[in-house]
């Protein structure tokens, strides 16, 4: 289990923060006492506003051991009433009836999900020393998505009572993720079927996620910009298989969509 990281130049370089990361187009590489962190440890900032992506958040060797925990079934249990498999960390979350049965006479049953395994205790601390998360804002709530094949998710919004950043790390195969801008903030679920009632721009914007990446959602890439996963099995291969976490932050009173957020590294 990697050692507690106390400060962000403790695994990237140079120390002057992230202002050369966000400019250099040289590889970066990132360590803390010797150990090995990523020899493309970098910051990108994609054309989304408030959207940040840093690369090599987590090493091989941790991506291993993430995938190992999540895969270990004395320790967690995917859900497999989707078409896609998903986990769950922290709150309650809801399982629909199944399509054959008529949904107007049965309703979603609510679980209760587990804590935050302290299997990942590692990882939220990494993003509180990155300043991704402030030290008083540490993610509460995980889920975690399977794609494999042609499998995606509609675009969506994180609900609003969650605050920002919503931040999801992406491991195995890389991937994107496609963001459509709104007209206006917008907070639809895709499960009541609001998200596609959101009145989009027309502008789309691609970003690609390499494995062990971090995409960081603050001000309008996180309220006023759409996010999916394509469906579709386009350049993904065979034993495609991309797992996705999502670590979101809820606040005792959410303030809304804070669209006015700099989007530039801390």
């Amino acid at each position: 289990m990697p050692s507690k990281r106390k400060t962000v130049n403790d695994f990237f370089q140079p120390t002057n923060k992230y202002a050369k990361l966000l400019t250099d187009e040289s590889p970066q590489r990132a360590c803390k006492a010797g150990q090995f962190i990523g020899e493309t440890a970098r910051i990108e900032k994609p054309s989304v506003p408030g959207l940040l992506l840093y690369t090599d958040f987590v090493n091989h060797t941790e991506e291993e051991d993430i995938l190992a925990f999540l895969n270990d079934p004395k320790l967690c249990t995917w859900r497999t009433d989707l078409s896609r498999r998903t986990m769950h960390f922290g709150g309650t979350y809801c399982v629909m009836p199944p399509k054959n049965i008529n949904a107007t006479s049965t309703k979603p049953v609510v679980l209760q999900a587990p804590p935050m395994p302290q299997e990942l205790g590692w990882v939220i601390q990494r993003m509180v020393d990155a300043e991704i998360f402030e030290n008083g804002q540490r993610p509460q709530y995980c889920i975690v998505n399977e794609y494999t094949g042609n499998l995606g998710i509609s675009a969506h919004t994180e609900n609003f009572q969650f605050g920002e950043p919503v931040v999801g790390l992406s491991l195995s195969s890389p991937g994107n993720i496609r963001f459509h801008e709104l007209v206006a903030t917008f907070d639809g679920s895709v499960r009541s079927g609001k998200a596609a009632q959101a009145q989009k721009t027309g502008r789309v914007v691609d970003v690609h996620l390499p494995p062990r990446s971090l995409l960081v959602m603050n001000g309008p890439s996180r309220w006023s910009w759409q996010h999916e996963i394509v469906r579709s099995a386009k350049g993904r291969g065979a034993g495609w298989k991309r797992i996705s976490l999502t670590f979101r932050y809820k606040p005792r009173s959410c303030p809304g969509p804070q669209l006015n957020k700099a989007s530039t590294a801390p």
